[in-house]
């Protein structure tokens, strides 16, 4: 069905270079209209850096687009197709509730995927609606925003519009379309996908173009796939880390949820940890545990080798000689996230240069924190201003026994107190997406049309680093309770 095209000049300005790729790769889909749109949350910085006029977004003809009912001139709509190792199964996926609509160039000249997710059924919808509800698609919104605030690379949220639709899911919900902003939505599960269903050059295809999208700085002396590969799991190795420095749980870190941009992708059943357990799991589905919060780097690397089975054909002519490389690259993906996870824990400490006994120390402290159930994020943070008197963690022998030794170590360094103290204040956020703060939010949109609730976090959540007074509020610890919190997909 033809969609209807939108000539106001809201700032689009549009390519479609994934699809001119082979048609393996995608299905030309154009979004199902919906009966009633209406804009309930724009980012205004993020539109201004795309080059788009938010006030023409606001207008009925830009609420037009965000909601699927009309697309932009240049808009080219397809559901990219994918796979999936999900819990550890293969199996064949694709953008079953999203449409690309093509990449916008911005006034800079860089250039980003627009995607409206929940705009409809696509070939690949399977037996789902290819419809989103509300609550999902703003928490996406919070969440990935934070993320971007807090310096984690992640895909960002421009709008969410509400259909003036119900979808049914164990109850009626409110229906409601994201648009979503990323460097592109390459994913582990595209080349799976490829892998599978195509022929060793349309492996070749993607990797090219990936190479030229996210990598072009490669060297043409080298074998581009091998260096492909090597960056790949650089830039996961510093984004894994991150999750762990900040207490982030992707919660389904299945291999069609990881970019192969390094961003952070497809926020369903995530949350942060409060209460500081290598064992936390939020999402429901996850009854083993398969992606608790300590075991992220372990399925980043499985993701990151199924990643290199793909390009095996690309490696090396010799079969063994290609398995060899991919080995040998995948398992530097710990040496590399264990050099960033400790970097970033040395500044959360305030620690500027490197000795043998820090990875103890942090061990230790960890290991303290975890024993006594102490908040993670405000234990760093009273360290960061020296305030320990509101845990029960800092009245213990062992923590006082701990903090002589960190003492100790920063007396070492030449660097004032006053510069690692500003090192702590960079490193160690005021607050995070609170899970019952988020819930709140969430309730008050959802339930009572009440999105102020949700603009005062966001606006907290903008600068983490502030360590503002009005950021109290948004940073206390939940009661204690004793049903565990848990996540939901979405979908």
């Amino acid at each position: 069905m033809a969609v209807q095209k939108s000539t106001i000049k809201i700032g689009w300005n549009l390519d479609n270079s994934y699809s001119r790729l082979p048609k393996l790769f995608f299905t030309n889909t154009n979004p199902t209209p919906v009966c009633s749109p209406k804009l309930v949350i724009l980012n205004y910085p993020l539109a201004a850096s795309l080059g788009l006029d938010a006030h023409t977004l606001q207008s009925n003809d830009g609420i037009a687009v965000l909601s699927g009912n009309k697309i932009p001139e240049e808009a080219f709509p397809i559901a990219q197709a994918y796979a999936g190792h999900q819990f550890g199964y293969f199996t064949i996926l694709g953008d079953g509730r999203a449409i690309l609509l093509g990449e916008q160039i911005t006034p800079s000249g860089e250039r980003f995927d627009i995607q409206l997710k929940g705009s409809g059924r696509t070939p690949y919808s399977r037996r789902g609606d290819g419809r989103a509800a509300l609550g999902p698609m703003l928490r996406e919104y919070i969440i990935s925003e934070a993320m971007h605030a807090l310096g984690i690379a992640t895909t960002r949220s421009l709008a969410v519009v509400t259909t003036g639709e119900k979808i049914i899911r164990e109850t009626d919900q409110p229906g409601a379309i994201l648009t979503r902003v990323a460097s592109s939505h390459l994913r582990v599960g595209t080349f799976e996908y490829v892998a599978e269903k195509g022929t060793d050059e349309d492996i070749r295809t993607l990797a090219d173009y990936t190479l030229q999208r996210h990598f072009p700085d490669f060297d043409s002396d080298d074998n581009p796939y091998i260096f492909l590969l090597k960056e790949v799991i650089k830039r996961q190795a510093v984004l894994i880390a991150k999750w762990q420095l900040v207490g982030f749980i992707h919660g389904v870190m299945n291999t069609d949820n990881m970019a192969i941009s390094g961003e952070t992708i497809d926020y369903g059943p995530c949350a942060f940890m409060d209460t500081y357990n290598l064992k936390t799991v939020f999402s429901s589905i996850d009854t083993y545990g398969r992606y608790a919060y300590g075991n992220q780097p372990d399925i980043a690397a499985w993701n990151l080798a199924r990643f290199a089975e793909t390009l095996l054909p690309l490696l090396h002519s010799d079969q063994e000689r290609a398995i060899q490389l991919a080995q040998d690259a995948v398992e530097d993906f710990f040496k590399l996230y264990n050099f960033q996870w400790l970097k970033g824990m040395r500044a959360k400490l305030g620690l500027f240069n490197q000795e043998a006994q820090d990875e103890a120390l942090i061990e230790d402290l960890l290991s303290i924190m975890e024993k006594y159930r102490a908040d993670y994020t405000n234990t760093f943070r009273a360290l960061t201003f020296d305030r320990l008197e509101d845990m029960t963690l800092f009245n213990t022998t062992e923590f006082a026994n701990w903090y002589e030794q960190w003492r100790a170590r920063l007396e070492k360094q030449q660097e004032t107190k006053a510069s690692s103290h500003q090192l702590m204040r960079s490193a160690n956020p005021a607050l995070i997406p609170r899970n019952h703060r988020v819930e709140e939010a969430l309730e008050a949109a959802v339930k009572q049309g009440d999105y102020s609730v949700m603009e005062g976090l966001i606006d907290a959540l903008s600068n983490p680093y502030a360590h503002s007074p009005e950021q109290a509020h948004y940073s206390t610890p939940p009661v204690e309770s004793s049903q565990p919190y848990r996540t939901f997909c979405g979908t």
